[in-house]
């Protein structure tokens, strides 16, 4: 369970809502591909870099770039699942598709979670703030 980063209070007891399971989940990979090195204090090794991706070329190789990148912090900090198997599924677990004419990339995550059987999807579309 994680915290609603909404900060929406229960209506009943005014308390701060918790996101849990696949929500939870969802909202912190969400967190983790936006968040770039160095913009959590105390911890500069945690992000993927995609907003720099971002303003590169939009291109397959960029797309490329920004898959490796959103691979491996999913792989480094994010212990509570694991990427689907390409071969055992016939999907791809990181699905990275060039949108050039809203500037931007459609990514899609294909993934396990922990002691659970069915796979579970997320899909962000990432595009330059400025």
């Amino acid at each position: 369970s994680d915290l609603d980063l909404d900060f929406i209070p229960h209506p009943t007891t005014k308390d701060v809502v918790k996101k849990t399971g696949v929500y939870a989940i969802q909202r912190a990979l969400r967190n983790l591909i936006l968040t770039n090195f160095y913009d959590r204090p105390f911890r500069p090794g945690i992000g993927s870099n995609a907003q720099k991706i971002l303003f590169d070329n939009i291109n397959p190789l960029t797309a490329t770039y920004l898959k490796n990148a959103i691979k491996e912090v999913i792989n480094n900090f994010e212990p509570r699942i694991q990427l689907i198997d390409e071969a055992a599924y016939g999907l791809n677990n990181i699905d990275v598709q060039v949108d050039p004419d809203n500037n931007g990339y459609l990514v899609k995550i294909t993934f396990i979670i922990v002691n659970r059987a069915e796979p579970v999807s997320v899909t962000v579309f990432l595009e330059r703030i400025r």
